[in-house]
């Protein structure tokens, strides 16, 4: 992780030391690019993979999970991408990948499939929003004018 100097040879706010009894940023566990020692990638967040039929159940379970972990501004945009040349930037993408994979972790294999390639948490969380977050209105409509038909 990249981490700033100051003239006086002090490590910058991304460093892993204390500066004047101060934690810096990495290790204070509020600040949303902390990651906790058991934090992996591997790991499920919640019980029931998303399947595309329990989005709203599945949804609310996982930014329970995620605000938990103070980790909602990733998946909200909030925390945004930095530059590149950003000393920030290095401990975004490690949170970005590691929210991006607990995500990929909790959804079925057909749609991790198409996430894979997705850049940020961001994109993910809108690509699952955009399918499967709209009403099956005209479909209840249908079903409904259906059965009222059988009586």
């Amino acid at each position: 992780m990249a981490r700033g100097r100051s003239n006086n040879g002090e490590k910058g706010s991304l460093g892993n030391s204390t500066q004047n009894g101060k934690i810096t940023a990495i290790e204070d566990s509020s600040n949303p690019y902390f990651l906790h020692n058991g934090d992996h990638p591997g790991l499920n967040l919640v019980s029931n993979p998303l399947n595309g039929a329990n989005y709203h159940t599945w949804r609310r379970a996982i930014l329970m999970a995620l605000n938990a972990k103070n980790k909602i501004g990733f998946v909200d945009g909030t925390i945004s991408r930095p530059l590149f040349t950003d000393l920030i930037f290095n401990a975004w993408s490690r949170c970005n990948s590691m929210i991006s994979s607990w995500i990929i972790n909790v959804v079925t294999r057909g749609i991790a499939d198409s996430l894979l390639y997705l850049d940020s948490v961001y994109e993910i969380w809108r690509d699952l929003c955009d399918r499967f977050s709209q009403g099956n209105g005209p479909r209840v409509f249908q079903i409904k004018k259906q059965l009222s038909s059988l009586v």
